[in-house]
C-alpha cells in the first residue's frame, strides 16, 4: 500500500467535486475547494476520522468493500477506480460477480438530470448511484448501508408491506420483474457469492420470493407507469423506463412525469426543497 500517493489522489478526487456534483446542498461559504472530508465519508458511508487518516497518509490498508465506495463517492472513472486499488495494494473486483463501478458519463448524466429522479442499479439490484431528485422522492441512499441499499431485499422484507416500494402502485408486477432478473443473473454470474446468499436469504424469509423462484420466472422490462404517495407533495403519476448501461450489465431507472402536469410541477419543486422538511410546526403560543 503506497499511503502518501494513495493519501495525495483521495485528496485531489475529493477536491475537483463540488457539493452539486453527488446530491449534497451547498451549505455555507467553504474555505477549502471541493467537498468536505466529512461529506466524503457520509457518502462511502465509513467514518470521518478513518477518511481523515487515508488523507493524512496514516491510516489502515482499506478492504475492497471501502475502496468501491470511496470510488462511487468521489465518481472515480473506471481507469481512476483501477489506480485507487492499486494504489491501496488491493486486487480489483473479481469479474465472476455484477460490475459495481458506474461509467464517469453515466454519473454526469445523472447530474443534469434535474426534473428527472433517476438512479442505476446492478444486474443484483444494488443501487449504486442516484442523483439528488431520487433521494428527494424515494430515499436517502448515502445514509443507508451498502449491503441494505438493495431493492429486491427492500421489496421482499422491508417490515412494513406497505412501503416496500416505495408507496406506489405495481408492487405485484415488480415482484415477478425483480425475480424474473434475479434469476436470469444467477444465470450469468453462477460463481457470485452474494447472488447465492441473496437467493438463499429471500428463499428461507418470503413464501412470495420463494414461490415465484420455484417457478423458474425469468422476466425482463422496460417501461411501467406508477402512482405513487409522495409524503411531501401528494399523489404523483410517474412513468418509470429502464434503460440498460453499456458494458456494465447495469441499469438506468428513470421517473419522470407528463410536462406541464400536476405531477411534473410536483417533481420540479422536490428538485427544489429536496429532503427538507415541508411539514409545518404551529404556534403554540
Amino acid at each position: 500500500m503506497d499511503r502518501i500517493d494513495l493519501a495525495a489522489f483521495l485528496r485531489t478526487m475529493r477536491e475537483r467535486l463540488q457539493p452539486h456534483d453527488v446530491g449534497l446542498p451547498a451549505g455555507t461559504a467553504r474555505r477549502t475547494p471541493g467537498l468536505r472530508r466529512e461529506e466524503v465519508a457520509r457518502l462511502a458511508h465509513i467514518s470521518v476520522e478513518y477518511y481523515a487518516r487515508l488523507e493524512q497518509a496514516r491510516g489502515s490498508s482499506p478492504s475492497r468493500r471501502v475502496l468501491s465506495e470511496l470510488a462511487r463517492a468521489l465518481r472515480l472513472s473506471t481507469d481512476e477506480r483501477v489506480h485507487l486499488f492499486e494504489l491501496a495494494g488491493v486486487a480489483p473486483e473479481s469479474p465472476d460477480g455484477p460490475r459495481s463501478d458506474v461509467p464517469a458519463t453515466v454519473l454526469n448524466l445523472l447530474e443534469h438530470m434535474t426534473e428527472i429522479a433517476a438512479f442505476v442499479v446492478n444486474a443484483r439490484y444494488d443501487v449504486i448511484a442516484w442523483n439528488s431528485l431520487a433521494t428527494a422522492l424515494f430515499e436517502d441512499f448515502s445514509a443507508v448501508p451498502p449491503a441494505r441499499r438493495n431493492l429486491i431485499y427492500r421489496h421482499f422484507l422491508h417490515p412494513d408491506p406497505a412501503d416496500r416500494h416505495y408507496g406506489m402502485t405495481g408492487a405485484e408486477e415488480f415482484s415477478q420483474l425483480a425475480v424474473g432478473q434475479l434469476r436470469a443473473a444467477a444465470g450469468r454470474y453462477p460463481n457470485d457469492p452474494q447472488i447465492g446468499t441473496m437467493v438463499d436469504t429471500l428463499h428461507r424469509r418470503s413464501a412470495e420470493f420463494a414461490e415465484l423462484w420455484d417457478h423458474h420466472h425469468v422476466e425482463s422490462g422496460a417501461h411501467h407507469h406508477k402512482t405513487m404517495q409522495h409524503p411531501v407533495v401528494g399523489t404523483l403519476q410517474l412513468n418509470c423506463d429502464t434503460l440498460a448501461v453499456p458494458l456494465r450489465d447495469q441499469r438506468l431507472v428513470c421517473f419522470t412525469a407528463e410536462r406541464g402536469s400536476s405531477s411534473h410541477n410536483a417533481l420540479r419543486l422536490l428538485s427544489v426543497v429536496g429532503t427538507q422538511d415541508m411539514s409545518v410546526t404551529k404556534d403554540n403560543g
